[in-house]
């Protein structure tokens, strides 16, 4: 169930809304555990460490338990509340230039996009990762360089998630930030909400 506070008088319409709770604490937990593995993996360690190894099988485990969170945790967190649709991704881009200020409570069509792919490029940087230490494909090139292609991909990904996130914070006014820390949006005033 989602729960709804109202905050501010109504005078000041830049704080003034309704937080509404929507990323639950596992949500959470992941999304900030995926990024600290990612951030250990590129930014931290070398890429023959133990612990590159150690923080590419978390980030699967994060991964996997989200992905399964998806079927069977809260409402928001369902793959039924973002499914991954272009022609809604392109429809909900069409709104946005008509000055449509609508806000998702889960991901946004565009959003949604984002998540699957960069899901999927975690799983195949995770896949080719564990390939590569087995016999049968060490030292094979062309998995080398699908995970390393992948990795670039990722980057990519997250650069282009990153702006997302901030163009829509622009564009709505929703601290979305700010709701993947404690779990709330707050959704200004007279602003539609899907």
């Amino acid at each position: 169930m989602l729960r709804e506070h109202h905050l501010g008088s109504g005078r000041d319409s830049a704080r003034s809304g309704k937080t509404i709770q929507v990323w639950d604490p596992l949500v959470r937990l992941i999304h900030w555990g995926v990024v600290l593995m990612v951030v250990i993996n590129a930014a931290i360690v070398a890429k023959d460490s133990p612990l590159h190894l150690w923080a590419g099988y978390t980030m699967l485990v994060l991964v996997g338990v989200r992905l399964l969170w998806g079927v069977i945790g809260t409402r928001p967190a369902r793959f039924a509340a973002f499914p991954p649709n272009p022609f809604r991704a392109l429809d909900y881009v069409k709104k946005m230039r008509r000055s449509d200020k609508t806000v998702h409570l889960s991901h946004n069509p565009l959003g949604a996009l984002m998540v699957y792919n960069i899901w999927t490029t975690l799983l195949v940087i995770a896949t080719t990762g564990y390939m590569m230490g087995t016999i049968r494909f060490f030292g094979v090139v062309w998995v080398e360089r699908a995970h390393e292609l992948a990795y670039d991909w990722l980057l990519v990904s997250i650069a282009a998630h990153i702006l997302g996130v901030a163009f829509d914070i622009w564009r709505s006014g929703v601290p979305l930030v700010q709701a993947m820390i404690h779990g709330g949006k707050r959704i200004p005033n007279d602003t539609p909400v899907e």
